[in-house]
């Protein structure tokens, strides 16, 4: 029997605990077999993975100084030496591999010395940060493009995400776009029924960075209490913004009714997805560009049955429909997330049909097996001469 083609997943850091979702594309995989290519190793436990379909390429020593020079000093983006891209395709040639699927498109500009001399298709996916950050500066512009004329197939994960990188100039005809897989039986459905009492009870699940929308959820949360005391809001992540978050509660009054668990095991993230009522996803572009595909927290409750209350952000509006499974208000706009609040729980029956409805959008556009096929064809797509 013929041994399965082989896919050669490159991820610099294999993997970060807020990858979660890259680790169940890649082992979804049936089809095709995967082997990892990394610079670091992290999160064994919480990742196995087979240590004979995976290798750990570092990086150089001198790798800090040349970020300071090239990145900082420079301002233009870090590529790796031509010895690391000859080690690379040194090993993908030693594992046979027939494609290099490469996580994300910063690093897909990272690895341009490799993708011009990469000896199999390449393909490179874009989860959102990457096509925002930096994208504003002329070098990293140039590279990008150069990136998009290297690579066999380019891979969005959502519709608005694959509008960016058209703009970016990635051309038409090698954009796909691939959704987020999930795992439906890990995140089961249980019908919604809003709560007797009034004590709605609001989850969000996220790193605790900008671009998802934290002071305005914790804002409109507040607006809420003023006509329902007894509702509670469980931010569950970690993060960098938590002591503002923290202090921004106390400021609104709502301290004794926010809870920060930090970052949930499965066991903890499903209890805390079956005791809510609405899931909150106010996300924003940061800052620094960083903005959203469609995120994977928002998908898992959808799964539950959570109908969701978020903005007109990235691919947001692809996953939650207006009116049908949630409620989407522009971004920044506490007022109006505080109103979809209220709407949601001014309508018993229909907060009901929306959970169900936030269920069967997942089933029918996110289920993990079926996005596992799609990649596969994806590969083969991209294999052919």
């Amino acid at each position: 029997m013929e041994a399965s083609p082989v896919a050669v997943q490159y991820c610099a850091t294999f993997l970060k605990p807020e990858m979660l979702h890259i680790y169940r594309q890649i082992t979804g995989l049936r089809a095709w077999r995967p082997f990892v290519i990394c610079q670091k190793r992290e999160e064994a436990e919480r990742f196995p993975f087979p240590p004979d379909a995976l290798a750990v390429l570092p990086k150089p020593a001198t790798h800090g100084l040349r970020r300071i020079w090239v990145k900082q000093i420079c301002r233009r983006p870090i590529l790796i030496y031509q010895s690391e891209a000859r080690r690379i395709a040194a090993k993908i040639e030693e594992v046979h591999g027939r494609v290099l699927h490469v996580y994300f498109g910063n690093i897909g500009v990272h690895l341009l010395p490799l993708l011009r001399r990469c000896p199999v298709p390449v393909i490179v996916s874009f989860h959102g940060a990457d096509a925002g950050v930096d994208m504003d500066r002329p070098a990293w512009r140039e590279a990008a493009r150069e990136m998009f004329s290297l690579a066999k197939l380019v891979l969005a994960r959502s519709k608005a995400l694959g509008e960016r990188l058209l703009v970016l100039g990635c051309p038409p005809e090698k954009l796909r776009i691939h959704r987020t897989g999930i795992p439906l039986e890990r995140f089961p459905f249980r019908p919604r029924t809003a709560p007797a009492d009034g004590a709605w009870h609001f989850f969000q699940a996220c790193r605790l960075i900008p671009k998802k929308g934290l002071p305005t959820a914790l804002r409109a949360f507040a607006r809420f209490t003023a006509a329902h005391p007894l509702s509670t809001f469980t931010v569950a992540g970690e993060g960098p913004l938590l002591q503002e978050l923290t202090a921004l509660a106390a400021e609104l009054g709502v301290a004794d009714k926010v809870r920060f668990p930090g970052f949930l095991s499965h066991a903890a993230l499903t209890a805390e997805l079956a005791a809510a009522h609405v899931f909150l996803h106010p996300s924003e572009i940061g800052p620094d560009g960083n903005q959203e595909g469609v995120p994977n927290a928002m998908l898992e409750a959808m799964s539950t049955g959570l109908p969701v209350a978020a903005t007109r952000h990235g691919g947001i509006p692809e996953a939650v429909e207006e009116g049908v499974s949630g409620y989407l208000v522009a971004e920044r706009d506490e007022t109006g997330l505080a109103e979809a609040l209220e709407k949601l729980a001014a309508e018993p029956a229909r907060y009901a049909a929306m959970g169900a409805a936030a269920a069967k959008a997942v089933t029918e556009g996110f289920e993990a097996g079926m996005q596992a096929r799609v990649l596969e064809g994806l590969y083969t797509e991209a294999a052919r001469p």
